[in-house]
């Protein structure tokens, strides 16, 4: 076996771990074969890339000079080489080689290439440890940030472990990232100020001076000092922000700031001051966000387009790589009739489903009388249950969060309810005095039970943060729920918070509900009957987590390629029993599309399998015709590809 995985053409290559041969293969099928002898050249340019870089700081050079070498099947050695020399040397190198990493990725060196050279160093510890005593900390700290930073997949740690020997210190660095590092309190802004990262300031304090030099440049029309600044901040991945807090001055002011700001932003992606994933990525956050902000400018969405065609037909935006924008959502009034018989006839669903608990009632009621899933309609029904919630005992405020996650509602649906509860939560306070406990409960409840994702939390408070006081009490129930959620083994504290151990049964873990499920399924694909599969899960007592069967079902069908259709029988029966709504149906396969790409590292055809069954679902009535497992920007799969087929 040659060095880093070269095997002589004679010899057959060794079996790899699933994770590690999924990432190569991805990486190998576009590629050309490379000699060996253009590998060890490529090994010394390598080399004397990663020095020059260290004496040079010039991250638009290096990414240049790394890319004229063309040989990108190899990069997972400049990502090994890179780490293993900063690991020598002071904190300085160390925080440039991780900052190099964050705006390679994507734009230069590709996912798998950095998946595989974690991989490559994990296995590399123990000599690695010879010349550099603390590598095991060092080296989990730049697994930790690799994760943080968003260039290296969570599950690396879960799948990376299993493939290296008991004892090893690779083993060790996976586990001491894990439970040193990525499990403490607000553990992005320790691990990102390690190395002296952001000159040592927190992500809000990045935030405001973003905004301090926009402003600066509005005002002096400086572009080289607005971009002196920009470099200085040396935050190249969080340079998206640049790019959304710009387009929102564009769009608030308009006129001949708009004008400005989009000379800025192509000044900056001509000159490499700012990549074109994170131009990418700070277009995608305003659309995103680009509802809320028609709250203060009502044509916010036209003006947003206009800008994206004139970016796209300048040449330094390439549009079919941003989210669909969508058309402009009706206006609804207030006073509108539909709008007043819309929120009696939820006020009495609610009330309703108060008394008798009945969750499938409920959700069938909600999508009758929201047909058209409007996401105003949908608003008012989360703040009309919440409020409600509040104002009663904790078995309400309980059985509220369980028709939440429940109910199959779109994320930015239940952002806009949650809009609605910050602005009349002063209101609010005057009835409820202990308003800002129950809200930040639910806040944070909401994240636990991934009804949405941290981010849109995130986006709320920022949100929130332009229109409201600090002091507020929305503004401190939002703060107080990001503390939560940042707090070790928060999760469980946050589903008992009412006494309901976020299941129907009283003190059982998430862990534990997960793991009985996860059993449950292997005993009926070992042989057991479906009738007694279907009565484990119905006494689990907890049917708004039917989407975590769903799940595991399908990834496991996916890995399986599973040919005896058991556990597809067993979703098909489940379906037809009403054991699994359509609404947790739907659910479920969201979930695997949206974690399909961290499947396909062991799996490679991951993507193919899951549009196949999409289909078959769709055929089978369980899925409605408009759901896709593609994401934004992506082509459908087309059918009869994979072999589920």
């Amino acid at each position: 076996m040659m060095e880093d995985g070269l095997a002589p053409p004679a010899r057959r290559a060794p079996i790899k771990c699933p994770a590690v041969a999924a990432a190569e293969d991805v990486e190998q099928l576009p590629t050309p074969t490379v000699t060996s002898q253009e590998f060890l050249q490529f090994k010394r340019k390598a080399t004397t890339i990663v020095e020059e870089y260290f004496s040079t700081d010039d991250v638009a050079a290096t990414a240049s000079e790394l890319r004229e070498l063309r040989v990108p099947c190899y990069h997972y050695y400049f990502v090994k080489k890179l780490v293993s020399v900063a690991m020598d040397r002071h904190d300085r190198e160390k925080e440039m080689a991780a900052v190099l990493l964050s705006s390679l990725y994507g734009d230069v060196i590709d996912r798998p290439q950095v998946y595989k050279g974690f991989c490559k160093l994990a296995e590399a510890c123990d000599d690695l440890s010879v010349d550099t005593p603390d590598a095991v900390d060092i080296l989990a700290v730049f697994v930790a940030r690799a994760i943080v930073d968003d260039i290296l997949p969570p599950a690396f740690l879960a799948k990376q472990l299993p493939c290296l020997p008991d004892g090893c210190k690779g083993a060790e660095v996976i586990r001491r990232a894990e439970k040193s590092y990525l499990s403490v309190p607000h553990h992005g802004e320790i691990i990102l100020q390690r190395w002296g990262g952001i000159k040592n300031i927190t992500v809000e304090e990045a935030k405001a001076r973003i905004a301090d030099i926009l402003e600066e440049y509005l005002a002096a029309g400086d572009t080289a000092e607005a971009f002196r600044c920009i470099r200085e901040l040396n935050i190249p991945f969080f340079h998206h922000d640049v790019v959304k807090r710009a387009l929102v001055l564009a769009i608030e002011r308009g006129g001949a700031a708009e004008g400005h700001i989009l000379d800025l932003l192509k000044s900056a992606s001509d000159q490499g001051v700012i990549n074109e994933s994170q131009i990418i990525k700070g277009f995608n956050r305003m659309i995103d966000s680009v509802d809320d902000l028609t709250l203060d400018v009502p044509n916010a969405r036209c003006l947003l387009k206009s800008i994206i065609l004139k970016a796209s037909s300048e040449g330094w935006l390439c549009e079919s790589s941003l989210k669909p924008l969508g058309s402009e959502p009706k206006k609804v009034v207030e006073d509108d009739p539909a709008v007043k018989r819309f929120k009696a006839k939820a006020v009495a669903s609610i009330h309703e489903y108060f008394l008798t608990g009945d969750i499938i009632e409920s959700v069938s009621r909600l999508e009758a009388e929201n047909s058209s899933c409007s996401c105003f309609f949908n608003a008012i029904f989360v703040k009309k249950l919440i409020s409600f919630a509040m104002d009663r005992k904790n078995r309400e405020k309980e059985m509220a969060s369980v028709l939440l996650s429940s109910i199959c509602m779109p994320p930015e649906h239940v952002v806009a309810g949650f809009h609605l509860l910050v602005d009349c939560a002063e209101d609010a306070a005057l009835d409820n005095p202990a308003i800002v406990e129950d809200l930040t409960m639910f806040f944070a409840r909401s994240v636990v039970d991934e009804v949405i994702a941290p981010s849109d939390l995130e986006a709320v408070e920022e949100e929130a943060g332009r229109r409201k006081a600090a002091g507020s009490p929305g503004m401190l129930a939002l703060r107080n729920a990001h503390a939560m959620l940042g707090a070790k083994l928060s999760a469980e504290r946050i589903l008992r918070c009412w006494g309901g151990g976020g299941t129907g049964k009283a003190g059982w873990e998430l862990s534990e509900v997960k793991d009985k499920i996860g059993k449950l399924l292997q005993e009926y694909d070992s042989g057991g009957g479906v009738r007694e599969a279907c009565r484990c899960i119905k006494e689990l007592g907890m049917p708004f987590f039917h989407h975590e069967v769903v799940k595991k079902a399908l990834v496991a069908i996916i890995e399986k390629r599973d040919k005896d259709e058991r556990l597809w029988g067993l979703l098909s029966e489940c379906y037809g029993r009403g054991l699994i709504t359509p609404n947790q149906m739907t659910k479920g396969f969201q979930r695997v599309a949206d974690c399909v790409d961290d499947l396909a590292l062991d799996v490679p055809d991951a993507g193919k399998q899951l549009g196949c069954y999409v289909e078959r679902a769709k055929k089978a009535g369980w899925l409605d015709a408009s759901f896709s497992a593609a994401k934004p920007g992506q082509a459908p799969v087309p059918d009869g590809i994979a072999v589920c087929s």
